[in-house]
């Protein structure tokens, strides 16, 4: 627990107006979540462990919102104007707020979630920044050219509001302060926009605040926090592009944490755990390293686009969970809009875990699979991984003897795929105190038997309305002996169907019948089992039309040899009515032959459209008498204006003019 916080006024001021926004995710938690708050600014971030609330001081709204773990405003404490500092007291019983638009410091009961008590801090004096150190709660106050440092002793029966309480001199503004409770006798202090900026560290076991140490370094400071133990004060200014760290004994550089342009904001955990943060553009926003590890953050968090616009840390906006297990972020878009980034499992390593094996292989063959889990904490001795084989055989996954990691990560494995087609090999890292859980997979192909599947009756030809048995013949197989006919009849307007699916019979066919009123392509479809490839193989049949044509209007009918002739007079017209298979849009070729030499001659041809009843043709013109003639109807496939069958000629019809 400690407070600081860089006011509103000064973080607009360090906005650079040539970095670009982007977004992105380096590697996020898998339950990290991100909510909305309506807020037009930040001024502080606490969070109180023990009813899982997240306080926030908004100064230009001049309010403070107070939300879930999750992320959900559950209350709104308004009027508070330019309310900007917050802390937790001990106990978690009290958030103090300082007002400086009312010149007060505002406790809020953190069950209650209400305003329980203000205390007055003097006409002008505006403060900002309150921490809770050697029995007292002290904060800056202030204008500019002339900050202090007060102090509230909240231990007498009338709470005492001191001011001046360093007689050391003034600020430039008032100072940001962090204070922890590992450490209670030290405070430290901070002013933003300075270049350099001034630190200073106090000893307040007095009761008054005696400075220790000072230093200037640093440019446009943005945030400070002391670690748990009160020997370091951690420092985020917009310069040097480091989070840099200092002896509090005698405010000399000490280690610095590795993070990018610009650093403005850092908190840290009770266990030590610093999380660091930058208004980054191209880089991850927070770094999480383990105190004074500064070689590899534990991991690194990107803030994506999450519909709202892509996120940039607020200043000063991150937060721990006492218990680490979250880490709150306060993070602001490009279109103005502000959401608390909640990160899971923050005090974890990323575990990734990359799987690299053969590309194909054969069925029953010996492999070796290699990979590597890597993260940028090392694994202890005699770490393991789980691997899990995902094959035809185990649709749900077979699990396999665990691997070993090697110091660096690395492992190996040898497996003989049972079942052929895609082998998938899983291996996962179940995370432990110090790694978060991982996995990668890498597939095989594995080959198969060629399947043996024959199908009957292509280029087979029947006439309308035949019933037709199709046969599927399927070969040896392992397990599976199933089978699938599909009927697909010609034309857009009868889609295909599974016609029959099941397992073949002791001679290894399965059939069904098909109606062939059309041509139909029928497919037979084995979809293979372990040790057998699928296979498909089609047939396709064709259908003639119904087509008869009759003649009328003749006045007798004669036979010549065996074949009977309809006799006309030459003035009478002919009619010819063709029935046929009714199709959309489709014609019948109606073709006429004479008689001549003891030949027959074609006599000329044309197409007529067909209805639902079929067509009426009258022959008429000048009918030559004494010749021998016939006609006939035809579907022509594609020709008759359609191809759902096959080409089909109907009877040939005699006919004779006479005087």
């Amino acid at each position: 627990m400690r407070t600081r916080r860089i006011s509103t006024a000064t973080s607009l001021a360090v906005l650079f107006s040539s970095v670009v926004l982007v977004g992105g995710a380096a590697n996020p938690a898998a339950a990290d979540s991100s909510k909305i708050l309506p807020a037009a600014s930040v001024g502080d971030i606490v969070t109180d462990g023990v009813h899982k609330r997240v306080f926030i001081s908004d100064p230009t709204g001049g309010k403070v919102l107070v939300t879930d773990y999750a992320g959900a405003v559950v209350a709104t404490l308004p009027s508070l104007p330019g309310v900007t500092g917050l802390d937790l007291s001990a106990d978690s019983g009290t958030v103090y707020a300082a007002v400086p638009g009312a010149d007060a410091i505002v406790a809020i009961d953190t069950a209650a979630l209400t305003e329980s008590a203000r205390y007055e801090t003097g006409i002008g004096t505006g403060p900002k920044y309150p921490a809770l150190a050697g029995g007292k709660l002290w904060f800056g106050y202030g204008p500019t050219g002339a900050g202090h440092i007060g102090s509230l002793d909240l231990t007498s029966p009338e709470p005492v509001v001191n001011v001046d309480q360093e007689a050391a001199g003034t600020w430039y503004l008032a100072p940001t302060l962090a204070s922890t409770p590992g450490a209670p006798g030290v405070l430290a202090a901070g002013v933003e926009s300075q270049s350099p900026t001034e630190l200073a560290t106090y000893d307040v076991t007095s009761g008054t605040a005696t400075r220790t140490a000072s230093t200037f370094a640093g440019a446009n400071l943005r945030d400070l926090a002391l670690s748990p133990d009160g020997t370091q004060l951690v420092v985020a200014s917009g310069s040097p592009y480091k989070h840099q760290v200092y002896r509090t004994s005698d405010l000399t550089p000490d280690i610095a944490y590795p993070s990018d342009a610009y650093p403005n904001a850092v908190d840290i955990a009770p266990d030590g755990t610093v999380a660091a943060g930058i208004d980054g553009a191209y880089q991850p926003d927070v770094y999480v390293y383990k105190q004074g590890v500064t070689s590899k953050p534990v991991r690194t968090y990107d803030f994506p686009d999450t519909g709202d616009g892509v996120g940039i840390l607020d200043p000063a906006g991150l937060a721990w969970a006492p218990d680490t297990s979250r880490l709150f972020a306060v993070t602001m878009d490009n279109y103005g809009l502000r959401s608390l980034r909640v990160l899971t499992d923050p005090n974890r390593s990323v575990t990734t875990v990359t799987v690299d094996a053969p590309e194909k292989t054969k069925r029953g063959k010996k492999l070796m699979v290699t990979g590597r889990a890597e993260s940028n904490a090392p694994f202890a001795a005699g770490a393991t991984a789980t691997v899990t084989r995902t094959d035809l055989e185990s649709p749900a996954g077979k699990v396999l003897p665990p691997v070993e990691l090697k110091p660096d990560g690395a492992f190996h494995f040898v497996d003989t795929p049972p079942a052929g087609s895609t082998v998938t090999y899983k291996v996962s890292y179940a995370g432990d105190a110090t790694h978060s859980p991982g996995s990668g997979s890498d597939k095989v192909a594995v080959s198969r038997a060629a399947s043996s599947l024959t199908l009957n009756r292509n280029k087979g030809l029947y006439a309308y309305g035949t019933d037709v048995s199709f046969t599927a013949h399927l070969g040896t197989t392992y397990k599976n002996r199933a089978v699938e006919l599909w009927v697909d009849p010609f034309g857009l307007d009868r889609p295909k169907k599974l016609a029959k699916t099941g397992t073949v019979d002791s001679k290894g066919n399965l059939s069904t019948t098909v109606d062939m009123t059309r041509d139909t392509t029928v497919t037979a479809v084995f979809k293979g089992d372990a040790r057998y490839a699928s296979k498909t193989v089609t047939s396709t049949a064709y259908a003639k039309v119904a087509v008869s044509t009759t003649i009328s209007k003749q006045y007798k009918t004669v036979k010549i040899g065996s074949t009977s002739y309809a006799y006309f007079h030459k003035t009478t017209n002919p009619v010819f009515t063709t029935k046929m298979t009714f199709y959309k849009n489709r014609s019948h070729l109606l073709s006429l032959e004479l008689y001549y030499g003891g030949k027959w001659y074609d006599a000329g041809s044309q197409y007529f459209p067909l209805g639902t009843a079929g067509s009426i043709v009258t022959l008429t013109g000048t009918h030559e008498t004494g010749y021998r003639m016939r006609v006939r109807a035809s579907y022509v496939n594609d020709a008759s204006g359609d191809n759902v069958n096959s080409t089909t000629h109907g009877a040939w019809k005699y006919f004779y003019f006479t005087k």
